[in-house]
């Protein structure tokens, strides 16, 4: 019998393809510089938090790069958003269909990249709607990894640590789960994909 009740999925590079490095180098291009600075990373993590809003995040990087236009600090933002295989849309689907686990998404996310894959998945709300809950942190006002997003939703929907898998591509957000008692899968989105599931985490069902 499965251990496993319920599934936190990322969205990022689990279900929609991400760019993280060309879109690094891309934004480094543009602003001419050779690395991030620490106000630029501090900004961009209080718009995926949903700290500022939009106009206040392009207005920073305007009043900062004035020789760039809205529309470049926009794509520039965008940049690292690719495609999303439908493969991964018909699995979601068929754990729906099977009704064997709690759904939840749990997403870094911020309004552009919303917005984008909005206009660009044609799919999208086909997708939200298999999800029992989707969280995205400038919503909720939280972001990984910090402690308090997870206990969010282990609160919310009186959850028990032990019971639940999240998969999500980046180590310090599957580290910080660990920590509270829940299991994971940090997904090797160069070599792993999220419909092998069930085969690369097989012990927990």
């Amino acid at each position: 019998m499965s251990t496993i009740k319920t599934i936190i999925f990322d969205f990022g590079d689990v279900f929609i393809n991400l760019d993280k490095q060309g879109a690094m180098q891309n934004a480094l291009n543009l602003f001419q510089l050779e690395d991030l600075p620490e106000d630029l990373v501090a900004i961009n993590t209080l718009y995926e938090q949903g700290l500022i809003s939009t106009k206040e995040f392009i207005e920073f990087y305007t009043d900062n790069f004035p020789h760039l236009s809205q529309k470049d600090i926009v794509d520039a933002w965008n940049f690292i958003l690719k495609d999303f295989p439908i493969h991964r849309l018909e699995f979601i689907k068929s754990l729906v269909k099977d009704n064997n686990y709690q759904l939840i998404l749990l997403s870094n996310t911020n309004d552009l990249h919303i917005t984008w894959i909005k206009d660009k998945v044609s799919f999208y709300d086909e997708f939200k709607a298999c999800f029992h809950k989707f969280y995205l942190s400038h919503e909720i006002k939280l972001r990984k990894p910090n402690r308090d997003i997870y206990e969010f939703v282990l609160t919310e929907n009186d959850l028990k640590a032990e019971a639940c898998l999240f998969v999500d591509d980046t180590k310090v957000n599957t580290d910080a789960a660990s920590k509270l008692g829940i299991h994971t899968w940090n997904i090797d989105e160069t070599k792993e994909d999220v419909i092998n599931l069930f085969n690369i985490k097989k012990e927990l069902f």
